[in-house]
């Protein structure tokens, strides 16, 4: 199996399935019935490319996008880059700055834009909140921007078509002289390209000027002054749990009036996860 064969088995099992679990069942199948030196082929190949994507400007992408930094985190988003296909991987690994072009990540952003609404006055007072009561968390496992288990394929459809451990997958592999950069838990083991501090705003506009952009990240941020804060206005006549959905307004006077939008049905709050009665 060569570099096109690889991208071929990742993109089909893309076009064959509708889920990730679908997709990890088709993939397995599918390399299990290939001869055992095919299914190294494609580990050889799927680690090759994973080590490409460890680079300390997509680590810095995969901060500013998931809010995690540990090297497991990095390493499940390169797994999840991977998993978009070849032209979106090869997109953002020749120029991270990239990263939002990808369908992808712009559904990531359209789905953060709809899970939580707020508009507030000059002071910051709360003028309206919506919060979307229709999803437990802001992003769907099925397109949260990691993919562990799309590295697992390999060595269970080993497993199965040879009845041999994961292990020899890993000596077949590094017999061929391919070493894996993930996880990188020593010196000898690290991002390729120069170390940088990912909290160095300047470095990050220089680095990656579209995402600081993106995220509103100025090399000198103006100081404003400092404006009256208030805690989340809630009344006190209404309780802080139950199964009703709220939504506030604020009158000209300056008057907050609430309004029951609807009751949660019993789908509602199992779905959510709310265990009152």
């Amino acid at each position: 199996m060569d570099i096109d064969g690889f991208w071929a088995v990742v993109e089909r099992s893309t076009t064959e399935t509708g889920t990730r679990q679908a997709r990890l069942e088709w993939l397995e199948n599918h390399l299990s019935g290939l001869p055992a030196e095919e299914i190294v082929d494609y580990d050889v190949w799927f680690t090759l490319c994973r080590n490409r994507a460890c680079t300390w400007d997509l680590y810095a992408v995969c901060m500013a996008i998931t809010g995690r930094g540990s090297s497991n985190a990095f390493e499940f988003f390169a797994d999840w880059l991977i998993s978009l296909g070849r032209d979106d991987f090869e997109k953002v690994v020749g120029c991270p700055d990239r990263v939002l072009e990808l369908p992808a990540v712009q559904r990531l952003h359209e789905l953060s834009r709809t899970y939580r609404h707020e508009r507030t006055t000059g002071d910051g007072r709360i003028r309206l909140r919506r919060v979307t009561l229709t999803r437990r968390s802001r992003w769907p496992d099925e397109f949260y921007p990691e993919f562990e288990l799309f590295s697992y394929v390999s060595g269970r459809a080993y497993e199965r078509a040879t009845g041999l451990d994961v292990s020899v997958l890993k000596d077949a592999v590094e017999a061929r002289g391919v070493k894996r950069t993930f996880p990188f838990l020593t010196p000898h083991a690290q991002p390729d390209g120069d170390e940088w501090d990912f909290d160095d705003r300047a470095e990050l506009i220089r680095r990656l000027p579209r995402l600081a952009h993106h995220y509103g990240v100025t090399a000198d941020p103006v100081e404003e002054p400092a404006r009256p804060r208030r805690r989340t206005w809630w009344p006190r006549y209404l309780p802080q749990s139950g199964d009703r959905i709220w939504s506030f307004t604020c009158g000209a006077d300056g008057t907050i009036h609430a309004r029951s939008r609807r009751y949660l049905s019993e789908a509602d709050r199992l779905f959510i996860g709310l265990d009152w009665p």
